[in-house]
């Protein structure tokens, strides 16, 4: 029985009608929901900062974890967001930081900071094919480089960008010619292995990427490289380029800069009075007859005076050398959403060339990259990538560069570049007329372009097969056109007659060429992965297996002919003198690959790889080789008792101490060198009477020859001090690298074989040295943080085994530096000059034969020789081992140093890179009168000369360098290999020094732009060095005239929108 009171009296049921009953149970229902859906929904807000400078941030994605739901914050940083009584948490996106997860309570205020993403990604380490490690678990010897740290360079190159960003890099940019590639080497081992996105691509691929596209490089510089084989004997280069970020809106950035390019060090020409002194100095010493002589003392005068116009000098480092702009543009758009991301960029350098008449080189670079989940499972990825590069110079004999930097000493300055200064008419202006530089202009000279050509598709696909189990594939297409196109011109000068006012032909050139080459290469590489990764309690487990095919045909066309006129660019049949047409060249190589990683609690941490790798270089049976290694770690302050004693805890926050060990594959020899052949058109010869084109075999087979082995030792530790505000880095290694070519020489085939005995794997060779680096990073009270460090690498070549090796005499033996197990390979052996002759009277007195003639050749100025032996004499026993690597190569020691620090919304960086122990030696225009040409203005003010050039009684004064003349007179007492003419090279270089400031973020909010930065930079601002004559240190050309590299100043400035 149901009973209902009111506040008077009671009621029974039949006081309730069922009518009244409906409607008061639907207002019930009704109150009862708009209750449950009023609870269901509360509103919240929030304010997101910087971290670091506490700014407002516009534009940030604000997500609900498992809904639709979102915002962006305002232009105060500001957000407003409905979520559901349900919602647990909320992600938080924006472009250039670290994403964050907020979990979500009881409260209505949710305010947050985010982080650079930069620290984010220095703690990841991406060692290829997938695998991603914490720095703190990695048991290799790994060097990261990360995006913000190339983009401090404002180098034409990424390989340039590279240098002095990591210990373990050898390093030196040989020129400056316009997209010219530094020399990177890892610990001096040879060129590296570039791996781009997974996929094994050339040196020049890396090089001339737009390393603003570039997310991370790994440097694996020990046995962690094995896993890639055959070809990583020398280290792998790992590049990751950039991709967008999911539940992220779509951000532009923009950067662009403008710069002016001056030549460096370089050893420039006499001026004419210094040029005419050299020459009466020569015919001095030569003595030659006033009558016979080539300028009169009167005529000499008017040049050191310069009198009028005809005899003032011409400077022609000036004409030649010029002010050069280099200009950068590039724009990206990133972003995604939750189950897409998205990356895509195109960029444009142009540097203009610096020699006179050379319009240098362009560079366009696009990257487009677009990551999809498809349900909770699949994951798709799709790239492209390419680059176009054209490089226009003027069409010249030989190297058009070395020509033209050689015109600097050839064309004389007491002559000018075109007749009567009309540049219609070029003039004879050198003594050898084709170098006469006025005709060096396309219009006259012809034209010289190189076109390359880049397109590289990946293609990707990830799929969870069951909870930490994955398959992976990659799918890789590369192809390069590569196109030369030569018009070389025959000069005609001209000389101008006053008398008619004609312009007179003065000489006429008779080779007119073309030259064409198109060359094709295209790669495929494919990869099928299975990864497994798992945590059970401590432990943790990633292995990956997998296998790796790749395949390459390389055809190509060369034509060479003469043209039948300077203005004809075509070739016909009769005008052809030589082609050559590789039809095709195919290359493949197959790898079955594993690596396993375990780390306990990320104390003890282990891993091991291995890699079968077969090429077809080798014949069958030979093939394959099996590369394994090995590397463990220990984190020793994970530790109970260092982390419980406060003094240890609190100074060594982290230290690791590791090792390695392993064998990688090294690919030697020549492709197919196991089959034997002919050279085809090798001569001819008359046979009854006929002229009959004869060929020859091309020698014995190569089917001895398979992999070379080099065994990697590593070890050494790093670690963290004061909160990681100082981290340092240490190893110690040791290559051994067996199996090194070399024939058997003991074993003689008649001379009427024609060839010798191929080689075979007999040698070995070693390569030891250290490395350090260390960083100091900190933020102040105010607001101002600042980070200075620096790295260090030594590295050097030690002989190994060699094949019986034999020496005709101890002293033959005691000076093979390359055959001596356990020696330092590199070096000459040279004389010790130590001082000059001063005097007649200082050689009258001087006891040791050093002309082996009594002395009666020596002069004052010429070197003084240490009789090492005391033997009285000077002879090639005194020679001493005094130098390093002589004029090429990478040095044993580079070195680098940083100074960063930011206040505010300023920002300087400076960044330092140098090098020791490698030997400059001088030659040609450093070292004597090229009676060709212009004589050194250095050499000129350094060397000796008679105290009246007119007279060659009148006595010596004393320079640096012995008497200067023409050629190489006087030979064993100026230019006897001796130590006076090598300089053992010291460096250091300011590289890159830039000054910015971002405008600030509230202002720019307003005009919906996230961040605007303008900055002023200098590359190569300062070198300080013992290199003679200021010149570059870098460059290998001993006579001083390589391509300097250049300094550069720009202004610049990056966007976000």
């Amino acid at each position: 029985m149901y009973k209902c009171y009111t506040l008077k009296e009671p009621c029974n049921k039949s006081n309730l009608k069922p009518g009244r009953l409906l409607v008061f149970v639907v207002l019930m229902i009704s109150l009862f929901s708009y209750q449950k859906s009023f609870a269901q929904i509360r509103n919240i807000t929030g304010k997101v900062i910087d971290s670091i400078s506490g700014t407002s941030l516009k534009g940030v994605t604000i997500k609900v974890v498992g809904s639709a739901t979102m915002t962006v914050t305002d232009a105060g940083g500001n957000f407003a967001l409905s979520v559901s009584e349900t919602a647990r948490a909320l992600t938080l996106n924006y472009v250039g930081y670290q994403a964050k997860r907020i979990t979500l309570g009881s409260g209505n205020v949710y305010n947050a900071s985010l982080s650079s993403a930069v620290a984010e990604l220095d703690d990841v380490v991406i060692t290829g094919f997938g695998l991603k490690s914490k720095r703190e678990t990695l048991s290799g010897a790994i060097s990261t480089v990360s995006a913000s740290e190339l983009s401090n360079s404002k180098a034409s190159t990424a390989s340039a960008a590279l240098v002095g960003k990591a210990p373990g890099i050898n390093f030196r940019q040989t020129t400056g010619q316009p997209g010219a590639d530094a020399i990177i080497q890892i610990r001096n081992y040879g060129t590296p292995l570039v791996v781009i996105d997974g996929a094994t691509r050339d040196y020049g691929s890396f090089s001339q990427m737009d390393f603003n596209d570039i997310e991370s490089i790994s440097i694996l510089k020990d046995a962690s490289a094995s896993i890639y084989g055959m070809q990583a004997a020398n280290g792998v280069l790992v590049v990751t380029t950039k991709k967008g970020k999911r539940n992220q809106k779509t951000t532009i950035g923009f950067q662009s800069y403008y710069g002016v390019q001056q030549p460096g060090g370089y050893n420039k020409p006499a001026d004419a009075a210094t040029y005419l002194k050299a020459i009466i100095q020569d015919e001095t010493y030569n003595n030659v007859p006033n009558a016979s002589r080539t300028i009169t003392r009167d005529e000499y005068q008017k040049w050191v005076n310069q009198t009028d116009e005809a005899h003032t000098s011409f400077d022609w480092y000036k004409y030649i050398w010029r002010t050069s702009p280099q200009i950068y543009n590039s724009i990206n758009l990133s972003g995604g959403s939750e189950s897409t991301d998205y990356y895509v960029s195109v960029g444009n350098l142009i540097q203009k060339g610096s020699l006179r008449n050379f319009d240098g080189f362009q560079r366009t670079n696009f990257e487009s990259r677009i990551n999809t989940s498809i349900g909770t499972k699949l994951r798709l990825g799709f790239n492209v990538s390419g680059r176009l590069e054209h490089n226009d110079n003027p069409g010249l004999p030989g190297d058009d560069y070395s020509f033209a930097l050689t015109s600097a000493f050839k064309n004389l300055p007491t002559k000018r570049p075109f007749a009567n200064g009309n540049e219609a008419y070029p003039a004879v202006s050198s003594i050898d007329p084709q170098f006469s530089y006025g005709w060096i202009d396309y219009p006259t000279s012809g034209k010289f372009q190189t076109e390359n050509r880049v397109i590289q598709l990946n293609g990707t696909a990830e799929y969870d097969i069951v909870k930490g189990l994955k398959a992976r594939a990659l799918f890789t297409y590369w192809f390069k056109n590569t196109k030369n196109d030569l018009q070389e011109k025959s000069p005609i000068l001209y000389a101008y007659d006053g008398s008619t006012n004609q312009y007179n032909v003065a000489y006429q050139g008779t080779g007119r060429y073309i030259e064409r080459t198109m060359a094709n290469s295209e790669e495929l590489t494919s990869n099928v992965q299975l990864d497994y990764e798992n945590r059970f309690g401590k432990h943790h487990i990633h292995a990956v297996g997998g296998l790796e095919a790749r395949s390459g045909n390389y055809p190509s066309i060369y034509i060479l002919g003469s043209q039948e006129a300077n203005g004809i660019p075509n070739l016909n049949i009769k005008s052809l003198t030589s082609m050559t047409d590789n039809v095709s060249f195919v290359q493949r190589r197959l790898g079955f690959l594993g690596r396993v990683n375990y780390d306990y609690d990320s104390k003890y941490i282990a891993e091991f790889s291995g890699r079968y790798d077969g090429s077809f270089f080798y014949k069958s049976g030979k093939r394959f080789g099996f590369f394994p290694s090995g590397s463990v770690a220990y984190r020793i302050s994970q530790e109970e008792f260092w982390k419980n004693n406060s003094f240890l805890s609190k100074t060594i926050n982290d230290f690791k101490i590791r090792g390695s060990y392993g064998v990688l594959g090294q690919e030697l020899g020549s492709a197919l060198s196991y089959i034997t052949g002919y050279n085809f058109n090798q001569g001819s010869s008359i046979l009854d009477g006929s002229d009959v084109v004869s060929s020859r075999v091309t020698g014995l087979a190569t089917d001895n020859i398979t992999w070379g082995r080099v065994y990697v030792f590593d070890v050494g530790f790093d670690a963290g001090f004061l909160r990681n505000r100082l981290t340092t880095s240490f190893s110690w290694f040791d290559r051994n690298s067996t199996g090194q070519l070399a024939s058997r020489y003991d074993v003689l085939l008649p001379n009427e074989v024609g060839f010798g005995l191929p080689a075979e794997n007999l040698n070995s060779d070693r390569t030891r040295g250290l490395e350090f680096s260390a960083q100091w990073t900190d933020k102040l009270q105010n607001g101002l943080s600042y980070s200075f460090g620096g790295n260090f690498t030594f590295s050097r070549w030690i002989t190994g085994v060699r094949y019986k090796p034999h020496w005709s005499s101890s002293w033959d033996q005691y000076r093979d530096l390359g055959n001596i197990e356990g020696r330092y390979r590199d070096g000459s052996f040279q004389l010790v000059a130590v001082g000059q002759f001063q005097s007649w009277e200082q050689i009258a007195n001087h006891k040791i034969d050093q002309d082996h003639v009594g002395n009666i050749t020596i002069r004052p100025g010429d070197y003084i020789y240490q009789d090492v032996n005391n033997d009285g004499a000077i002879n090639d026993l005194d020679m001493q081992n005094v130098t390093y690597r002589v004029n090429n190569g990478t040095p044993f020691i580079n070195f680098a140093f940083n100074f960063s620090t930011a206040y505010k919304n300023f920002d300087f960086r400076a960044d330092f890179a140098g090098a020791s122990c490698f030997t400059y030696e001088q030659q040609g225009y450093m070292r004597y009168f090229d009676g060709s040409g212009n004589v050194s203005q250095y050499l000129a003010d350094n060397s000796s000369w008679y105290n009246d050039i007119w007279d060659k009684n009148s006595g010596i004064s004393v320079g640096r360098y012995p008497l200067l003349t023409k050629g190489i007179n006087n030979w064993m007492n100026t230019h006897w290999p001796n130590n006076f003419w090598q300089t053992n090279v010291t460096y250091v270089k300011l590289r890159n020094i830039e000054l910015g400031y971002s405008l600030p973020k509230q202002w720019m909010q307003k005009a919906g732009i996230a961040n605007l930065r303008i900055y002023v930079a200098a590359q190569n601002l300062l070198t300080i060095s013992n290199m003679p004559g200021n010149l570059d240190p870098e460059i290998t050309s001993n006579q001083g005239i390589s391509y300097p590299n250049l300094r550069m100043f720009n202004a610049g400035f990056q966007i976000k929108l």
